[in-house]
């Protein structure tokens, strides 16, 4: 983060970092750089450093810069996409014979990446329940080379002490990386909390308007940062630069739109609590949910994600899905827009028969930054 940031608030930060006036025309938001080469001046005389758009790009610069100062890191990294994000750093973190922890809950996509595409390069995983660190550290063996984190969860809202479950890897002597996309850099900053590594789905909160797809990476390390780099360049999964201007516009409006969603997300769920065909209801904003005590403490509120179950099983739950109007049936999350879906059929279905299976009977919004009384009114009627 440079030091023209670091003494100013967040929203600030979010809307000026990377956003530098273009030299040219004075223009206030940054170029799309819609360009795969670049001209030099004679032979390896690059200007700004720019020579192929695999390698480097003014949009995604921008972006990258903009990522590290809203989570107060050194080095922030663009992809295609928050697998790409994912798979440049296990492959970057990990060699055949290591061995990762990873939670018991847990986005699909992630543990396919683990299940089905590391594991055949000879990476091991084991499953931890991550909001126990002594779970955690029973999970650890002498090939463990990171600990991996999501908090809040997909799809449970399961909340892990960043701080704890930090200095268990310190003492270890293993890296820790936090997905932090259901809470964004606004309501939660991983590595002030001891991570090693912060892992973003832009797609979701950062993006903010279910019009881009796109992962980020952010660390500390300048080392680290370094080797990143160079397999995102080798690798070549990075974001294109019109996706990475849509999420620098997506960002500056980020604060805001995580405030409402937050909002909203708490009304929502004090009529779920209510409502007689809701048999629980999974939110860290709630005073009886188990994380309750520390999201509050390493969150600055509790975002707009809540799931629940319904009373009648599996059926039941696709049928609220199904009866839902103002809430889109749809998977991904974080957009303007509220979405519902039933996470066992749909983003977590790789999961089924694992350790991460989730319930039949779970059902998953996506609170949105409509008329809270609209949204309480359409699950209210989706419900019976």
């Amino acid at each position: 983060m440079s030091d023209s940031h670091s003494t100013q608030s967040f929203e600030t930060v979010a809307i000026h970092a990377g956003n530098t006036a273009d030299p040219l025309t004075g223009a206030v938001v940054p170029p799309i750089y819609q360009v795969s080469t670049y001209k030099q001046d004679g032979v390896g005389g690059l200007r700004g450093g720019y020579e192929y758009s695999r390698s480097a790009n003014p949009t995604r610069t921008a972006l990258e810069e903009n990522l590290a100062a809203l989570e107060g890191g050194r080095r922030g990294l663009a992809f295609a996409s928050g697998l790409a994000a994912e798979d440049c750093l296990l492959r970057t973190l990990l060699s055949p014979g290591d061995h990762v922890v990873i939670p018991n809950d847990a986005y699909g996509g992630t543990f396919r990446l683990f299940a089905k595409v590391v594991s055949r390069w000879g990476v091991e995983w084991s499953v931890a329940d991550t909001s126990d660190p002594e779970a955690v550290r029973a999970a650890l063996t002498d090939r463990t080379k990171a600990i991996w984190v999501e908090t809040p969860s997909n799809p449970l809202l399961g909340i892990t002490d960043i701080a704890a479950v930090a200095q268990i890897a310190r003492e270890a002597g293993v890296r820790l990386v936090v997905d932090n996309t259901f809470a964004s850099p606004y309501l939660q900053q991983p590595l002030a909390l001891g991570a090693d590594v912060v892992v973003h789905s832009m797609t979701k909160y950062m993006g903010g308007h279910s019009d881009v797809v796109g992962g980020a990476l952010v660390v500390d390390d300048a080392e680290l940062g370094e080797e990143l780099a160079y397999h995102q360049n080798a690798m070549g999964a990075v974001a294109g630069p019109f996706d990475a201007w849509l999420v620098l516009r997506g960002i500056k409006t980020l604060a805001v739109r995580m405030d409402r969603h937050s909002e909203n997300a708490t009304k929502v769920t004090e009529m779920l609590t209510r409502h007689a065909r809701v048999s629980s209801v999974l939110y860290p904003g709630l005073p009886e949910h188990p994380g309750h005590e520390v999201a509050a403490k390493q969150m600055r509120s509790f975002g707009g994600m809540v799931s629940f179950r319904v009373e009648g099983g599996e059926a039941a739950a696709v049928e609220v899905c199904n009866r839902a109007e103002l809430f889109t049936l749809g998977e991904s999350l974080g957009g303007v827009e509220s979405l519902i879906e039933h996470p066992g059929r749909m983003t977590h279905a790789s999961v089924v028969g694992s350790a991460l299976e989730v319930p039949g009977d779970l059902v998953r919004l996506s609170v949105g930054i409509e008329s809270a009384d609209d949204l309480v009114a359409d699950l209210q009627q989706a419900l019976g």
